[in-house]
């Protein structure tokens, strides 16, 4: 690959650089994988573009891969920007009561620095300090909140949310980070111009609310069904908000414009599907069905041959399938390609 050929020097000069100012092996390693000789770690992370520059803390993946300047200098900021502190030590509790509550925060407070408790803490919010900010306090500035000991607390967005308390053991760092993920990233998230690669390469269908700006009460209402009906597909399908002005591309492979909106859809990133209307959100298991029918191939064969023969209507006659298939929303689609829709018309722009 004459691009990761172009690199290797470089990655090479920015390690040297970076090993020069953190000399102690154990706190920062370079590392390079030739994805044709060891295809399995390229497919267990999910590499299908060259060359790749993937973080890992502690053996975990993060899922923002670096996305900035092929430079030394540029590759280096990255690294010490990594290696700053991602905790802001309160002096006083005073603070607290003015944090920016439009943001996720997670504050913790500890009887002392130099413990296992804070230390499952550092790095928990080493991995999650993009999606949430994270405060301390420590001795007798945080003594009024430790009355059982250390104690963690998350403040979710929104002046009047209540405040909701880590009731798990403090050493037990998947346990902490389980509970913080949950807090930080939201069940359905807002897919943008900026994080719609990111997204995608999480390797996980869309199912995607497309809402105008100003109108909550959909998103609210989708967040809702979500977490009602769908909260144990996580892991098998992202949840996600699009502004409609902004995605209008995406929104013409399905024969939408905004004026259609609210609509939702999946990207299953051979196609895209849709829900066939947003009234019927409400309605018992009608949405887990149309994520359910993705997973089973039903989606996909409706979109290819029409209705399944088992949803015909009664009276209907199933000869009639074959020789005249009824037009549905699916038929109409065009094909999505494997790259979501949105980045191309970040490209156009």
């Amino acid at each position: 690959c004459r691009f990761s050929q172009m690199l290797h020097p470089i990655f090479e000069e920015a390690s040297n650089v970076i090993k020069e100012e953190y000399p102690d092996k154990n706190q920062v390693v370079f590392a390079r994988v030739d994805c044709d000789q060891h295809s399995d770690i390229a497919q267990r992370y999910r590499i299908s573009k060259y060359p790749t520059l993937k973080l890992f803390r502690n053996g975990m993946m993060m899922k923002r891969e670096y996305r900035g300047q092929r430079s030394v200098t540029a590759i280096a900021d990255y690294i010490r920007q990594q290696k700053s502190n991602p905790i802001r030590e309160v002096q006083d509790l005073e603070e607290i009561s003015s944090l920016d509550r439009s943001r996720r925060n997670i504050v913790g407070y500890f009887e002392q620095k130099d413990s296992d408790n804070y230390r499952t803490f550092e790095r928990v919010a080493n991995i999650l300090h993009d999606d949430c900010v994270f405060l301390s306090a420590f001795g007798a500035i945080s003594k009024a909140e430790r009355f059982s000991g250390d104690n963690v607390i998350y403040k979710p967005p929104g002046e009047n949310a209540p405040d909701m308390v880590y009731l798990g053991s403090l050493t037990n760092f998947d346990l902490f980070y389980a509970w913080t993920q949950d807090k930080c990233v939201p069940l359905v998230r807002e897919i943008t111009f900026e994080n719609g690669e990111e997204l995608t390469e999480e390797g996980l269908p869309f199912l995607i609310l497309f809402h105008m700006k100003d109108d909550l009460e959909s998103l609210e209402k989708f967040q809702q069904e979500v977490a009602r009906q769908l909260i144990s597909e996580k892991g098998t399908i992202n949840f996600l908000h699009a502004d409609c002005d902004k995605f209008r591309h995406p929104l013409l492979h399905i024969q939408k414009t905004p004026a259609d909106c609210p609509v939702i859809a999946i990207d299953s990133f051979r196609h895209m599907y849709v829900f066939p209307d947003f009234s019927d959100l409400s309605v018992p298991g009608k949405l887990k069905q149309f994520v359910l029918d993705l997973h089973s191939g039903k989606l996909h064969r409706e979109f290819h041959h029409g209705p399944d023969p088992t949803d015909v209507a009664p009276g209907q006659p199933i000869q009639d399938l074959a020789s005249s298939p009824p037009e549905s929303s699916f038929q109409k689609l065009a094909p999505s390609e494997h790259r979501y829709t949105l980045l191309r018309e970040k490209d156009e722009l």
